[in-house]
């Protein structure tokens, strides 16, 4: 409960309006301006988190979010800290991520005149977030923070960015304000779009006439509930269907109808089949470029079908022959109430012969005695409890894991797509554990990337944050040497880890169980101890540095010309 006082300064007031709000953890690092904030922390029924780095904050307020499909909020100082949680607002940015931000500021007398650790926060953050907010007055700070919440977790979920002075901070509560806060708050109702009728009918009599369709999911599967109606839409057709890499989880584990992950370094399946589609179904998805390839060679004998909650990404990249404007759930609800009506066709000829077009994933041959990463990876997946939450870094280990992975919802694999931002995967396997406690969390990184987050093995310790950790340490950025390798002649810079710390000692120092896995033959072994360890465990494995990611779709190339193997 709420820890009452006579009076309430500005600080109380965040804190009471995110209890209200249902919040109940938020991560953070004290300083200067945001300290108000951090002594009403003290005996307030939110939760603060100390992590030891703003960016950690950023990163675990989004794997909270992304695993719960609520709003994440982390707190930071003026200056640098409130900086230094740009990159994680930018990822929960580009992943349609629900994050409010709460910064601390200067005084307002001294914003504007460069006073120590002031930054323009506000000015660097319009371009990133949904929307910026900088509280001028103490009568605006409830409504601003009810006004952030909706905004982040709106129909298209995104990051708010709140700036608080300090004076703000402190600032004590009126009569009359407190009175106002007393009173029953006006319930707004959420505007979602519905998709118009007559492109649910256009869209259906295009499925109806399609011969070889494919749908195409992505992350708005996740933020828009709509697996178990995509589930459903799929299942109805017997339609051949692709993911994105936030889109993983939204197909059922084991459906054989879906083809894989699409993209540059997609299942051959599952690029193939839009290659060849007369129809592509886009549900929920953005058409990146890491999974059309130039536009202009993207599916050139398809008809494409769109469906998304944000007008403004039709056409934006893929011309749509129909657009479907709505919330994902609601309009996979139509589509198959359409179809049905309409007469539901079955593709289960073409499905077979899509799943045909590919075979397992090609692999580098390890030479005996090395420890592979994928073979590592494969074993994980295959012994982790079926409902774990898997988050990961950016890098190799990140595309072999989406290759490999069959979560069992999207909110069970938490990766930074669009961004892909290294350091991300470890604080937000933290989030996630405080998110959704006695789920298995697993948190892949890479050598690179887990030491950009290194230091929250201490918030690890703090909280005793049961996160299991999977080091794929191949000595190197490996996506980046992979490039080298294959389009710069070999010639490799500062891409060389070969001085990594031993970090197994790393994590003993904080207290942390730890074990080192190089021997292939001990692989099951260690895992099966690794996963069945009570509490948080670092498992470095040890694998063998030149392993590269197949298949590959070079870059400018249509993701129907893969590499499959290195070249000679």
């Amino acid at each position: 409960m709420i820890c009452e006082r006579a009076e309430r300064n500005g600080a109380r007031i965040v804190l009471d309006e995110l209890h209200e709000l249902g919040v109940e953890v938020v991560f953070g690092y004290p300083g200067g301006a945001i300290m108000p904030l951090h002594d009403a922390f003290f005996g307030h029924s939110v939760r603060h988190v100390l992590v030891r780095h703003e960016a950690a904050a950023a990163f675990a307020a989004g794997g909270y979010a992304r695993a719960t499909g609520r709003v994440g909020v982390c707190v930071a100082t003026s200056g640098p800290g409130a900086t230094n949680l740009i990159t994680g607002i930018v990822d929960a940015m580009t992943d349609s991520v629900p994050l409010v931000a709460i910064t601390g500021q200067v005084r307002t007398d001294l914003m504007g005149t460069d006073a120590f650790q002031e930054a323009d926060i506000a000015g660097m953050a319009t371009a990133i977030t949904r929307r910026v907010f900088v509280v001028r007055e103490l009568a605006q700070l409830a409504p601003i923070l009810r006004s952030a919440f909706a905004i982040a977790g709106g129909a298209r979920p995104g990051p708010v960015l709140v700036d608080v002075p300090s004076d703000i901070l402190k600032a004590i509560e009126t009569p009359e304000g407190a009175q106002r806060a007393r009173a029953p708050r006006p319930h707004r109702a959420r505007r979602v779009p519905k998709a118009d009728p007559s492109a649910i009918a256009a869209a259906v009599e295009r499925i109806r006439q399609a011969k070889n369709p494919v749908a195409i999911v992505g992350g708005g599967a996740r933020t828009s509930n709509a697996v178990a109606s995509y589930r459903e839409f799929c299942a109805l057709l017997g339609l051949p269907h692709a993911a994105t890499i936030n889109g993983l989880g939204a197909p059922a584990p084991g459906d054989e109808t879906f083809l894989g992950m699409l993209g540059m370094h997609g299942w051959k399946a599952a690029n193939l089949a839009v290659a060849r589609a007369d129809v592509v179904l886009g549900l929920g998805m953005r058409f990146d470029d890491r999974v059309t390839g130039p536009p202009e060679k993207f599916a050139t004998q398809a008809s494409i079908v769109h469906a998304d909650i944000d007008a403004s990404e039709f056409n934006k990249i893929v011309p749509a022959d129909i657009a479907l404007h709505g919330d994902l759930d609601e309009t996979l609800t139509e589509l198959t109430r359409a179809l049905r009506a309409a007469g539901v066709p079955r593709f289960d000829a073409w499905a077979s012969e899509a799943r045909g077009l590919g075979s397992s994933l090609p692999r580098d041959r390890a030479r005996a005695g090395r420890l592979s990463a994928t073979d590592v990876l494969d074993a994980l997946f295959e012994m982790a409890p079926p409902d774990s939450v898997f988050t990961t870094d950016v890098g190799q280990h990140q595309m072999w894991a989406a290759q490999r992975v069959r979560p069992s919802h999207p909110r069970n694999f938490l990766t930074s797509a669009s961004l892909g931002a290294m350091g991300f995967g470890f604080p937000a396997a933290i989030g996630a554990c405080f998110a959704r406690p006695g789920t298995p969390v697993f948190a892949i990184v890479g050598d690179g990337g887990f030491q950009m987050s290194m230091a929250e093995l201490a918030t690890v310790r703090r909280y005793e944050v049961p996160v299991k950790i999977v080091l794929i340490d191949n000595r190197n950025l490996g996506m980046v040497r992979q490039w080298q390798e294959l389009f710069y002649d070999a010639r490799y810079s500062a891409t060389n880890l070969s001085d990594n710390p031993e970090f197994a000692t790393i994590a003993s120092a904080y207290e942390i169980a730890a074990e080192v896995l190089d021997d292939p033959a001990h692989t099951a072994r260690v895992l099966r101890r690794f996963i069945d360890t009570r509490g948080p465990m670092l498992l470095h494995c040890r694998c063998y540095p030149d392993e590269n990611v197949w298949p590959m779709v070079p870059a400018g190339a249509a993701m129907d010309t893969m590499m499959e193997e290195a070249r000679s």
